[in-house]
């Protein structure tokens, strides 16, 4: 793939990038290095001083990176204004509680270790490359980025081939606050040459985002030099609604929970698990509800779902659909490819669904519902479980018992009820299985990219 600016909308390329030489690559290595050394020796008041004024420099010119946003990926204007107000409440978050989250902890009975006194601290690893997609062009690096650099460490960013632009603004974001040059640097690469800089001795730990290969490959690389790694991968996130739910929120939810982002989510509901019950007036309020949303051009405030950021990734949407319909499955609305230009691909809820189609297993990422009809809680749990994915899961139920009872027996990292997922940086974000390993935002965020040092003292 190119790195280039290429309009979702309309198919157009806009702007084309020159990726860097390995000469290049190499410098901007050298410059994270000497800048992690730098920040090591600084002050949390300090760091919070330069995160603070970066975030003032992104929240001055949101209107301009918003549609930056919108231009490169497709996705609703609003949303991506939302995205990066999310990104400076992220930034001023950590500036905030960076010091506390790695605070040193005494041992309250340093005796039992035959010491006058134990301590815990936590110090930064170095420099931290990330790996990272497309669909949350300043979110998803943001959620790295920011714990890292108020730990103390450098950040490296290869950014997908689709968002150039949102990755060279990042390259200069932090310098604008104030911190030192080459404290993050964006490096425009494609992923054949993300080995090399892995394996570099200067780099020390990787955080990726993305899919399951690639998060296999990076891990493999990664582990074969003992360098740390945290892991954010796919999801088909379950949507569980029981009959003490409210109907009406629970259906209105679960259609921003599917095409937020125009479905393009890991963490957006896929499968909607629907108690035999109150199964038939869900899909009626959900379907219809669908059906309602304007489909258009993602710069118009009236736009609700906007373009698929990719034309492979539409292909690929389309051939989940067409493996499904063709295997018997029933399209309630939605379910082809409109005619003109940008790549679309209208809401669409598919029913009857059986386990040898793949988007029963695979991941659809874009506006494409799956909903399945079961007989109580247990299938419930057993239908939301079977996918090789673990990442997050929403429970609709009005019952406080049957609420817990989920909460113990859905195999995700993350499970909401009466609500959609979404992450906050107060929150622990991550999955089990086949989604990753690590956790990343609030206090487990910035640990991952420390060194947990013991102390004793006689």
């Amino acid at each position: 793939m190119p790195i280039a600016t290429i309009n979702p909308a309309t198919g157009e390329t806009v702007r084309t990038f020159e990726a860097h030489p390995r000469e290049e690559v190499l410098r901007r290595i050298a410059q994270a290095a000497d800048a992690a050394a730098t920040l090591r020796s600084t002050s949390f008041a300090q760091r919070a001083t330069w995160m603070n004024a970066a975030a003032d420099v992104l929240e001055s010119e949101i209107s301009d990176v918003a549609r930056m946003l919108t231009l490169e990926m497709g996705k609703p204007l609003s949303q991506a204004v939302a995205e990066a107000n999310k990104c400076v409440h992220g930034m001023r978050f950590y500036a905030r509680n960076a010091e506390k989250f790695l605070a040193s902890e005494p041992l309250d009975d340093p005796g039992a270790v035959h010491a006058s006194q134990a301590w815990t601290v936590w110090q930064p690893l170095g420099v931290v490359l990330a790996v990272m997609p497309w669909n949350f062009p300043l979110w998803q690096v943001m959620r790295f980025a920011a714990p890292a650099l108020m730990a103390g460490n450098a950040g490296l960013l290869k950014h997908a081939s689709n968002v150039p632009q949102a990755a060279l603004y990042l390259d200069t974001l932090f310098e604008k606050g104030g911190f030192p040059s080459g404290s993050f640097r964006t490096l425009l690469i494609s992923s054949k040459d993300i080995e090399p800089v892995i394996t570099d001795d200067r780099v020390r730990a990787v955080t990726l985002t993305g899919s399951e290969p690639a998060g296999r490959s990076v891990a493999a690389i990664a582990g074969q030099h003992l360098k740390r790694t945290v892991l954010e991968l796919g999801g088909s996130d379950p949507f569980i609604v029981m009959p003490t739910a409210d109907l009406d929120a629970a259906s209105t939810t679960a259609v921003r929970a599917r095409v937020q982002n125009n479905g393009q989510s890991c963490v957006a509901a896929k499968r909607f698990i629907v108690h035999d019950d109150i199964y038939d007036e869900f899909v009626r309020q959900f379907v219809a509800k669908m059906d309602k949303l304007v489909v258009g051009d993602p710069m118009d405030d009236g736009t609700d779902v906007g373009p698929l950021a990719t034309e492979a990734g539409r292909h690929d949407l389309g051939e989940l659909v067409d493996d499904a319909v063709a295997k018997g499955a029933e399209v309630l609305v939605g379910g082809s490819v409109p005619p003109g230009p940008g790549w679309y691909y209208p809401p669409t809820v598919l029913a009857g669904l059986t386990d040898d189609m793949r988007i029963v297993s695979e991941e659809a990422f874009g506006p494409v519902a799956s909903v399945y009809r079961v007989a109580d809680r247990a299938e419930a749990a057993r239908v939301a479980n079977q996918t090789t994915f673990g990442l997050s899961s929403a429970v609709w139920s009005g019952d406080a018992e049957e609420q817990e009872w989920f909460v113990h027996n859905l195999d995700a990292g993350m499970v909401f009820l009466n609500g959609m997922t979404e992450s906050f940086p107060e929150l622990p974000f991550g999955g089990v299985k086949n989604s990753g390993y690590g956790r990343e935002l609030t206090y487990a965020g910035i640990r991952e990219f420390c060194n947990l040092k013991t102390v004793w003292k006689g």
